[in-house]
């Protein structure tokens, strides 16, 4: 694993793309002058959450993999920054279906890889289920010699992603993510279980791990709160609830390795007694 700078942005839905793109590139120029080598950018990052309601009209945000004006813009951000930038699309594949897609460009602007969403939820508020499926494959990409994997948002809540994830060889996973209130239960915040869960899981599986979520109301009240966690389940940067912001973290190996030193969970594990994990 090599050293590398990791910025995360965050921020809110104004109503159009014309008005979310210049923010993007205002948070893009502020991770380049603090020296970061990637940008990270939360789900459905050119998008509302249109998936707080069921309405077909929805379904004009569907873009393509390459081509479309999402991609066209990342790359722009990538190239005209110097960074690699992880960016998420709803995504219309050439087959017809759809699925919630992160997608990874290099600083020359290229598209050179994706990840689509594995676990989608379903219920008041969040009915992706109605929208995409979900994937099944777990790729680990090369950003910048870090092998870095790209789940989405419900993936964090699911142990079994992130430890395929660690055995398909990421040292990083990052969450583009939507998350927020619980239209059933409006008194209940989930901001501290969602920031445990995924500080757990790197621990355990000896990764460094970061989630950039959106802010601001679409049906549901989306709580920020982004934040870079070691794999120690030291918070090395953490965002407010509601502005919109840029947070920046070092992945330092030498964590890395120390931790994987003392705790080699990854090589004293004993499938051979699992097997109820995929008895469905």
């Amino acid at each position: 694993m090599q050293p590398l700078r990791v910025a995360l942005a965050q921020t809110h839905w104004p109503g159009s793309r014309e008005e979310i793109c210049p923010v993007y590139r205002e948070l893009a120029a502020e991770a380049a002058g603090r020296g970061a080598g990637l940008l990270c950018l939360q789900e459905f990052t050119l998008s509302p959450y249109f998936a707080s309601v069921i309405d077909e009209a929805n379904y004009a945000w569907a873009e393509p993999l390459t081509g479309g004006e999402s991609d066209c813009f990342f790359g722009e951000l990538a190239r005209t920054n110097g960074l690699f930038v992880v960016g998420s699309i709803f995504e219309r594949a050439d087959d017809g279906r759809y699925w919630d897609t992160a997608v990874l460009y290099d600083p020359a602007g290229m598209q050179v890889g994706h990840t689509r969403k594995v676990h989608i939820p379903q219920g008041e508020g969040y009915h992706e289920d109605h929208y995409f499926a979900g994937f099944d494959q777990f790729p680990a990409h090369d950003i910048a010699g870090v092998a870095t994997s790209l789940p989405t948002c419900y993936d964090q809540w699911f142990p079994e992603m992130s430890r395929i994830c660690a055995l398909n060889g990421a040292e990083f996973l990052f969450y583009p993510t939507a998350i927020g209130s619980e239209p059933d239960a409006p008194e209940i915040d989930t901001v501290d279980a969602w920031r445990t869960v995924m500080r757990g899981q790197a621990i355990a599986n000896g990764v460094f791990v970061a989630a950039a979520n959106r802010t601001g109301a679409e049906g549901v009240t989306f709580y920020g709160s982004s934040f870079i966690c070691d794999p120690m389940g030291h918070v090395l940067a953490q965002a407010s609830r509601d502005r919109t912001e840029v947070i920046v973290a070092d992945l330092d190996p030498t964590v890395f390795a120390l931790w994987r030193k003392l705790f080699p969970l990854l090589k004293q594990r004993r499938p051979g007694v699992y097997g109820r994990l995929t008895d469905g």
